[in-house]
């Protein structure tokens, strides 16, 4: 009887006769290659009466008889074991997997194999409870059972082609689409699927990501998270990550560790950069430097708004540092601001200094948080320049860094 379709659950622990009808030993696994999009069967590992041996995968025949599958291998030819080889019952059956269509973590209950003339093929993973009843054998007898009453078990399947180890050192994880389909999630995403996962497995993962990548996805985890990832991942290569971020992002996660790491941490890291976050870690919990970011833009009073958009067109901006683009003197001393606006509206010939809005609302590093929500509450603004006491440009202070420091600590600042 031809088969082409079965599923694994229903062939391993069978027996696995030779064309004499002896037994070679019971199936414990299938090795199937990775090398190609749809992986076909190239080995095999057999429980015999001699202790646990690998096959080859081309002499087997599988057949239906009395509603079992029977396994016969015509000749048998023993290996060390191959290249580039997933083993469906140790890796796959069982463990977990990442549908990034549904950006969750699910687990594979059974595995879908296609019995084709170039050999057996796996096509898909069963995620849904039917392969959990079809284990327990009562999958078939319970479908009989809701027929009567006009329902149904549904299926619930993934495709093989979006499905791909991540890392080969651990073979507890796979994942739902190619492995550069993690790109298209938003790091909010992946996040939230990394702290589903075991702390292991969430830094395989995390690990497996490009610096800038993993900073975006570390500002998107929660605290204990992130506090738990930096303290097993590399001081080298957690540092490189941080470098990414920004100043502001790398003080707060910073706050969370013991001073220890972060000596270790910042000792890695380049100095400008560590010197930046030591003074943002200087600032008391309660005052506007403890939530400013030192990525901002700043030019000149005497470029022009020719020279300015050419920089602007180099530095490549965030959009959401782009809000006001500051003008400073010489010695970085905050005269005004202008908007994106005023530059293309000018003429390209210019001065910043003609153009500029002078009468800017500010805020010092040392003012309160409380003080800061009361201008911004009262301005309507978006963003609002930090200086210091001599009115040199420190920081920028955005609306969203406001909020999220209130619903992350849930403090209240209440007016006076």
């Amino acid at each position: 009887m031809p088969i082409l379709s079965l599923y694994l659950s229903r062939i391993l622990g069978n027996k696995i006769f030779l064309k004499n009808g002896e037994i070679l030993g019971k199936l414990k696994d299938i090795g199937v290659s990775t090398a190609i999009q749809h992986p076909v069967a190239i080995s095999m590992i057999v429980k015999t009466r001699l202790g646990t041996k690998t096959y080859k995968w081309e002499n087997m025949k599988i057949t239906k008889k009395f509603g079992q599958y029977e396994l016969v291998c015509n000749n048998p030819v023993e290996i060390d074991g191959a290249d580039n080889v997933l083993y469906l019952s140790k890796n796959v059956l069982d463990k977990q997997i990442i549908d990034v269509n549904g950006r969750k973590v699910v687990r594979v209950n059974d595995i879908r194999l296609a019995l084709l003339d170039k050999g057996l093929f796996a096509i898909a993973v069963d995620i849904g409870i039917e392969g959990i009843l079809r284990r327990l054998g009562l999958a078939k007898p319970l479908k009989r059972i809701l027929k009567r009453f006009g329902k149904t078990i549904s299926s619930k399947f993934i495709l093989w082609e979006d499905i791909e180890t991540i890392s080969r050192s651990n073979e507890n994880i796979m994942l739902s689409k190619t492995y550069h389909k993690l790109a298209t999630l938003h790091p909010s995403d992946l996040a939230d699927i990394i702290e589903d996962l075991d702390l292991k497995t969430g830094i395989d993962i995390f690990s497996s990501l490009e610096h800038g990548r993993a900073a975006d996805v570390l500002e998107e985890m929660e605290t204990d998270t992130q506090r738990s990832i930096l303290n097993e991942l590399p001081a080298a290569k957690a540092a490189d990550i941080l470098e990414e971020m920004p100043a502001d992002e790398v003080a707060d996660i910073l706050d969370d560790l013991n001073e220890e790491k972060v000596e270790e941490l910042l000792n890695e890291m380049e100095n400008n950069a560590s010197l930046e976050i030591r003074e943002l870690m200087e600032y008391p919990e309660y005052v506007v430097g403890s939530l400013m970011t030192t990525d901002f833009i700043s030019f000149e009073n005497t470029l022009t708004v020719e020279e300015a958009i050419n920089e602007l067109r180099l530095l490549k901006p965030d959009e959401d540092i782009i809000y006001y683009l500051y003008i400073v003197d010489k010695t970085n001393k905050l005269l005004g601001a202008v908007t994106l606006r005023d530059l293309v509206i000018s003429e390209p010939n210019t001065l910043l200094n003609d153009i500029m809005n002078k009468d800017i609302i500010y805020t010092r590093d040392t003012d309160s948080i409380k003080s800061l929500i009361k201008t911004v509450t009262k301005y309507n603004l978006v963003a609002i320049p930090v200086v210091d006491d001599d009115m040199k440009l420190l920081g920028t202070v955005l609306i969203n860094d406001i909020i999220y420091e209130l619903m992350k600590s849930g403090k209240t600042y209440a007016r006076r």
